[in-house]
This record gives C-alpha cells, structure tokens and sequence, in this order.
C-alpha cells in the first residue's frame, strides 16, 4: 500500500523530472507506458535506485545507453514475429555481465514492458538517440542488435532489414554497418569487410585500413560510459584484430 501512494504521488513528478535524455521524446513515452502498466514489478527503493542509475542531463552515460540497448533489442526480437527464448536469455546474461545480478534483473523487467509495448516508433526512438549519442556508442548500439540477432544461431532476413533499418536511422554509413555485420558471419571476405576494405586491397592499404579500424573501434571511444559497457567494445575491437591477423597469415605479411 505504501509503494502505491508512493508511484500515485511521485510517479509523474518523478517521470517529468529531467532525469537523463531518455525521459524525453519517444523514449520517455515508451518509459512511461512500462512504468504505468508494470509499476506494481518495482518496489520504491528500486525505483530511486533506477533514477541514480539513469540521471544524466544531456550528456550521454551508461543509463541512457542501457535503455537505448533495451529499447532496440525488443524491436530486433520481435522483428520476425516470434519471440525467441534464446535472444532472451542473450539479453538478460548480456546485462548481468555488464551490471551485476541486481542492476540487471530491474533492468529485464523493463525489457518485459518493452516487449510488450506494441507502439514503438523504431524511428523516433533512433532519432531521439541519433541527437544525443555520439558515433562510436551507436556502433557499439549496433554491435549489440547482431549479438541478439544472431544468439540462435541465425540472423532472420526479417531481423536483417531491421537492424539495417535501425543503422540507416542511427546515420551509420553502409561501410560501418557492413563492417559490424561481417563480425557475425563466416564469408570468405569478412576479415576484408570488417577492415572496410575490398579483398583486391594493396598490403599498404590493408595495413592502412587496420590502423583506421583500430582507432574507430578502440574502447577508450565508449570509456565516458563506464566501465560496463568497455568489455562490449573489447570484443569489437577483439575481432579486429583477429581480421587483421587472418589477412597477415592468408599474405605471408
């Protein structure tokens, strides 16, 4: 009882109170709808403890860039019509790893409110994160949705055009997303795709491309973050490297 008046009487305050970029906009609204609808799943404490997490103004932090994963993951999973346990379970392993049991469990209960939300506007929601994100965290956005996508062990055509849709949104040109995209598949050029580069390359430019990606991808680009969201850009920056070893031992170099 004393949680209900609590959510009555604080809830819009709370809501409307400037707490991070996502409150505004889209997301705010998409925020709104999990909060009323599942609100009885969030115990005051965990609320408060939500708001800290979140509070960012206009700088972009880590609660911001949480529920921007969330958000997209949703739209990834229920791209093809189906619900898939495993994309779940990717989710909900990916957050603990990230924020600890505690931080992590809040943070699914409001992937479920996501999940259930019919009414998301994909694109007033990147829009929205296109304004306030800077490029390297959009890339690391992105890495994310083919992480979900492809926990089952396939990317759907379906899941495909959306995060293909999402990328366009979140400005992010046909040579990066082609490069992220290749880090979740085994083509014969995916080391050349993943350095941006065609496979007729010169060994100058193949080491070129290398020190670009390099720069582009390195963790130190997502450190403002925090530090639970620099093992993601390790293993971005992990593949790389093991791109660019591939080219060396397919060249002799």
């Amino acid at each position: 009882m004393l949680f209900k008046e609590f959510s009555m009487a604080n809830f819009s305050k709370w809501l409307g109170a400037g707490l991070g970029w996502t409150f505004a906009g889209p997301i705010g609204g998409i925020l709104g709808f999990v909060l009323g609808s599942f609100v009885d799943e969030f115990s005051a404490t965990e609320l408060k403890d939500f708001q800290k997490d979140i509070y960012s103004g206009s700088k972009t932090q880590s609660g911001d860039f949480e529920i921007s994963l969330l958000v997209l993951a949703a739209v990834v999973i229920k791209a093809d019509g189906q619900v898939n346990k495993t994309e779940l379970d990717f989710v909900r392993s990916s957050f603990r790893s990230m924020y600890g049991e505690e931080r992590s469990n809040r943070a699914f209960r409001l992937f479920k409110g996501f999940m259930a939300n019919k009414q998301i506007s994909t694109r007033q929601v990147c829009l929205q994160i296109n304004q306030h994100m800077n490029h390297p965290a959009r890339l690391q956005l992105l890495h994310f949705l083919f992480g979900v996508a492809k926990s089952d062990g396939v990317v759907s055509e379906k899941e495909l055009h959306k995060i293909a849709t999402i990328a366009g949104y979140l400005n992010i040109n046909i040579r990066d997303f082609n490069s992220i995209k290749a880090m979740f598949y085994n083509d014969v050029d995916s080391s050349y795709k993943i350095l941006e580069i065609e496979k007729s390359a010169s060994d100058a430019e193949v080491k070129a491309a290398y020190r670009k990606m390099v720069k582009k991808y390195h963790p130190d680009k997502l450190r403002g973050l925090g530090e639970e969201h620099i093992k993601g850009a390790e293993d971005k920056f992990r593949q790389v490297q093991q791109a660019y070893e591939h080219i060396q031992k397919e060249r002799g170099l």
